[in-house]
């Protein structure tokens, strides 16, 4: 599982012109599953994003979470953080899990970060999404479950 997290002071997501997701000042996470991906996964990436001190304290150093300052994440399904571009000029994406393995995983993810009391917005799982962010900052942070990097 990888994530891109934005530090953000405001963000929203939309499809077919409408909003379907907001937040205030938090996280926006783009959510990236591979098919080997379980629920060891989900709660690391959970853990890890929820406590992730990444927000200033008062003495401006970044020393608090998103669960310190009662922040927000949205979090968007993102199969491309799987695209492979090391050959050619087209990306390939089989590392990235089938949408009936991944869908499912997202859900949970989802769920799990709620589950550790962080107000959730989301996208719309293999919709064409339109998002708008406000990167605080900026500050922008990769994750990874395999913890390649």
């Amino acid at each position: 599982m990888r994530a891109v997290v934005q530090r953000v002071s405001r963000a929203a997501v939309g499809t077919e012109g409408r909003t379907i997701g907001r937040i205030g000042t938090g996280l926006l996470i783009l959510l990236g599953i591979q098919d080997q991906d379980d629920d060891s996964d989900i709660a690391w990436m959970a853990e890890k994003a929820v406590n992730l001190r990444i927000f200033e304290d008062k003495q401006g150093k970044m020393n608090l979470s998103v669960a310190d300052i009662g922040g927000e994440m949205l979090i968007i399904s993102q199969f491309t953080l799987y695209g492979d571009c090391r050959k050619g000029r087209r990306p390939g994406f089989s590392d990235a899990a089938r949408p009936e393995i991944a869908e499912p995983l997202y859900h949970r993810f989802v769920a799990a970060v709620r589950d550790r009391g962080i107000k959730v917005a989301t996208g719309a799982f293999q919709a064409d999404m339109e998002v708008e962010l406000i990167n605080d900052g900026p500050v922008t942070l990769l994750l990874d479950s395999d913890k390649k990097f």
